[in-house]
């Protein structure tokens, strides 16, 4: 059989499994294939109406700058879907085929066509239609920007492909799982910055969008669309090189594409090899410890915290978690205040975010807890242990706590007030250690291990009366300092005793911290047997 035939019965052999992948899939259950027809229909309506509006913008000085930026950032989604979302489609994982004799290149182009199919990409040609159709004015310009639109396609589709099988092993392995728990921190944060950026514009004008635009019309695929604009302007040089550029780039993505299949498919798993002869490598304690672990105390205390700091990297669920604290705490009120409407008190969100993590401390231990049950056996024990996880808490919080204080009060230029902020701060932090602890013991609940779940079903109230009966009690114990700091602005006596407060709110905090996990620490010890049940339903 000749190369051109192989690589179409090839092609046409990879489109059939995709479809059938597709059809099969809907087959499963009538739940998701309601999920994915409403996905769809939601999908296509956006697409629809981007087209119609980008359409109706037709003539609008800056509409060139916008369908560029448009393409680029449409661009950008297609290169990073595949690492927050490995599990979107089966056919993005080539090692499922290298058991085939398929040759790398035939391969290329039927898993190119089988990208082809799919609402992502009528999605995508919807878009990258409005952003061209924008922009031409004139015969010879809507014949470049059909072009353009195929070239632009293709180098999105490719990108995608090449971006997963470089990645292949990344994505399949639990690093990759971590990345699919964290995608929905990523779009949070992109829409805050999206929402930042349509305020910005909406008070500035889209001439804001001139300089980016026209760095990023030579830049693929973002300059398919520029070569359209050029046609249109009647500079044809211009318009060539745009379009030469991006076919450029398309051939180079491909080939990138073909090396990494090749790899891929004639390499073995570096999972399924021996470890190297590195262990022994790195100063070590006595007690075996090394690495960062050496800085930690000695005994329990350190024990436990390298514990809860290797949950924090580690596990899924519990680094999605701090990772969503840590993205917000530092959003809220810095967002707030480039946008002018902020105060310098919205700091005091970064210490609420991240004090809520103390807050079910034993049900991130799964069923393990049990044995950290058979180290308690007093209440002195349960102090020791859930003071260890109150330090490993503040290992993060308080420098975190502080760089967003400072560097929200440095954006509003509101210096007089940081002592009062950070000292509301570290009595905030106190408090929600405090009830943490104490709701720890007292309402624990089980968080699943699989899925996007953070509670088992059943255990929702209890969630509910851990973390916001928590927060509740937390904002009452800081009322003497908030009070406090009331008075030493709204009274002129008051006015002088404004630095008193980092160190009375630092002090009060810690008084608080110190006697929630003496209350709480009895209360573990005796509830051991109902915290393992209650913990191990996930």
């Amino acid at each position: 059989m000749s190369g051109g035939a192989e690589a179409a019965t090839t092609t046409a052999v990879v489109v059939r499994l995709k479809l059938s992948l597709l059809r099969n899939g809907l087959r499963q259950s009538g739940g998701r294939r309601a999920a994915f027809l409403a996905s769809a229909v939601v999908a296509l309506l956006f697409a629809a109406l981007q087209l119609a509006g980008l359409i109706a913008l037709r003539g609008h000085p800056h509409i060139a700058s916008v369908a560029v930026l448009g393409t680029a950032v449409l661009a950008l989604g297609w290169a990073v879907m595949p690492l927050f979302f490995p599990g979107g489609d089966e056919t993005l994982d080539p090692s499922r085929l290298v058991m085939l004799p398929l040759r790398p290149r035939p391969l290329v182009r039927a898993l190119l066509a089988a990208s082809l199919v799919g609402v992502g990409p009528l999605f995508t040609v919807l878009l990258l239609a409005g952003c061209a159709i924008t922009v031409a004015h004139g015969t010879a310009a809507y014949a470049v920007s059909a072009v353009a639109l195929v070239l632009a396609l293709l180098l999105c589709v490719a990108l995608a492909r090449a971006v997963a099988t470089a990645n292949i092993r990344l994505l399949t392995s639990r690093k990759g799982r971590d990345l699919a728990v964290l995608s929905g921190l990523v779009v949070a944060i992109g829409a805050q910055l999206v929402n930042f950026g349509m305020q910005r514009l909406g008070t500035a004008g889209l001439a804001q969008l001139g300089p980016a635009a026209d760095v990023l019309r030579w830049v693929p695929p973002a300059s398919a669309i520029g070569a359209v604009d050029s046609a249109s302007r009647g500079s044809w040089g211009t318009a060539v090189a745009q379009l030469a550029l991006t076919a450029i780039a398309l051939t180079a993505v491909l080939a990138l594409w073909a090396r990494s299949l090749t790899r891929l498919m004639t390499s073995p798993d570096a999972s399924t090899l021996p470890a190297g002869g590195n262990a022994g490598r790195g100063r070590t304690r006595p007690d075996g410890r090394g690495g960062l672990a050496r800085l930690l105390p000695a005994g329990r205390t350190g024990t436990v915290m390298e514990r809860s700091l290797r949950y924090v990297w580690r596990d899924p669920k519990t680094k999605a978690a701090w990772a969503t604290s840590l993205a917000i705490g530092l959003i809220v009120p810095v967002f707030n205040a480039l946008q002018g409407t902020g105060s310098v008190y919205f700091a005091c969100f970064a210490a609420g975010m991240l004090g809520i993590q103390m807050y079910n401390q034993f049900g991130q231990d799964t069923s393990a807890f049990w044995m950290v049950a058979l180290t308690i056996s007093s209440p002195r024990d349960a102090y020791v242990e859930l003071r260890a996880r109150a330090l490993a808490l503040l290992l993060i919080t308080l420098p975190y706590a502080v760089l967003v204080t400072v560097l929200t009060t440095a954006l509003l230029g509101d210096w007089p007030r940081l002592p009062e902020v950070l000292g509301l701060s570290f009595a905030l932090l106190g408090a929600m250690l405090a009830t943490g602890a104490w709701t720890s013991a007292r309402f624990p609940y089980s968080i699943p291990q699989e899925g996007y779940k953070n509670v088992v079903p059943g255990q929702v109230g209890l969630a509910w009366i851990s973390i916001f009966g928590g927060m509740v009690a937390a904002a009452l114990l800081c009322s003497p300092v908030i009070a406090l700091t009331i008075w030493t602005n709204v009274s002129a006596v008051g006015e002088g005793w404004t630095l008193l407060l980092l160190p009375a709110g630092a002090a009060y905090g810690a008084t608080l911290a110190l006697l929630g996990l003496h209350l709480a620490a009895p209360r573990t010890a005796a509830r051991l047997p109902e915290i393992l049940t209650a913990v191990s339903k996930g």
